[in-house]
């Protein structure tokens, strides 16, 4: 099924993707020379909030639903290994 974006709409989610993806690479950036740990954590977070965006904009631009599924999926996977990496971080062990 194809998407009928057209005038603003189209240019304002085209953008988004744009905007979205750049955001991306900047926090790769981040979790690549990461003075700390936090930091890689916190870039790590910020790319898997893009990534999702990315996928719902994708999902506007297309008319899929999957892409909404998918962004789904990957924000409940973002928010346990975020979970997860802070406690190891905080504590030194994931499960006490």
């Amino acid at each position: 099924m194809a998407s009928e974006l057209t005038g603003v709409f189209a240019l304002i989610v085209n953008a988004g993707l744009v905007i979205a993806s750049a955001l991306t690479l900047l926090a790769s950036y981040r979790v690549i020379e990461g003075p700390t740990v936090p930091d890689r954590v916190v870039a790590l977070d910020t790319i898997g909030t893009n990534v999702v965006a990315i996928a719902v904009l994708f999902a506007l631009v297309t008319g899929e639903g999957l892409f909404v599924t998918v962004s789904l999926v990957l924000a409940i996977i973002g928010f346990i290994s975020t979970i997860a990496v802070s406690q190891y971080v905080i504590e030194g062990d994931i499960i006490e």
